[in-house]
């Protein structure tokens, strides 16, 4: 399937974002729409610009990454957003992720990385290191205690066995293509499955459902 995308770029260094804009235009299927020096620009640009993917800078004043992703997840139909950081692990970074952001990848990430990392992102992927999901691991061990252990029971009965196997390879970082091939069934089977299981718990999007199955340890399984 052929990608004809709008991007949107958001960082406060106009050297940056230019940069970035000329990598991005370079690449097959994607086209730089617009671009924002903040998070109250990026809002107002994505909704003008009707953008499909937003590149959004982690360390930003004013607003920064995390609070732009909120915001451009409010919208009626949110961006897939990628943040971009300077380092592979950090709490802001797992802060874009619960709020919404689809992945992130560093700031000396190449061109060929850059351009399968938004590839997988407007395929359904999920962008999570292995570093960054060794961390998620070790927060979810240490928050674990913090979700009571009703609403653990009360999460987890909502979900069948082949459900909660789906959580787990979501929270492995598989696509729906990827979840696809491993369990023998057709994309728009997994799409379903996901989508449901989405409305099941009660979350936006199937980056916080890779939070939840850390939360809830079920990579263990």
């Amino acid at each position: 399937m052929g990608l004809d995308v709008r991007v949107l770029v958001v960082d406060d260094q106009p050297i940056t974002r230019s940069g970035l804009t000329c990598i991005v235009d370079s690449l097959p299927g994607y086209t730089v729409v617009a671009e924002a020096g903040d998070g109250i620009e990026a809002v107002a640009r994505a909704r003008e610009h009707e953008v499909a993917l937003a590149l959004v800078d982690l360390r930003m004043p004013r607003v920064d990454g995390v609070e732009t992703t909120r915001r451009l997840m409010r919208a009626q139909e949110p961006p897939r957003i990628i943040v971009m950081t300077s380092f592979s692990v950090n709490d802001q970074a797992l802060e874009a992720l619960e709020a919404g952001a689809c992945g992130f990848v560093t700031k000396d990430v190449c061109r060929e990385e850059l351009h399968r990392a938004m590839d997988s992102v407007m395929h359904g992927g999920t962008l999570v290191s292995p570093d960054m999901l060794g961390y998620m691991m070790t927060r979810a061990t240490r928050s674990t205690a913090a979700v009571p252990a009703e609403r653990r029971a009360e999460l987890l009965a909502r979900l069948n066995e082949s459900e909660r196997h789906v959580l787990a390879l979501i929270g492995s970082g598989l696509s729906n293509a990827q979840i696809a091939d491993r369990l023998f069934l057709s994309v728009s089977s997994i799409k379903a499955r996901v989508s449901r299981l989405l409305q099941r718990l009660e979350l936006d999007n199937r980056t916080q459902a890779a939070v939840v199955a850390h939360e809830l340890d079920l990579l263990s399984d």
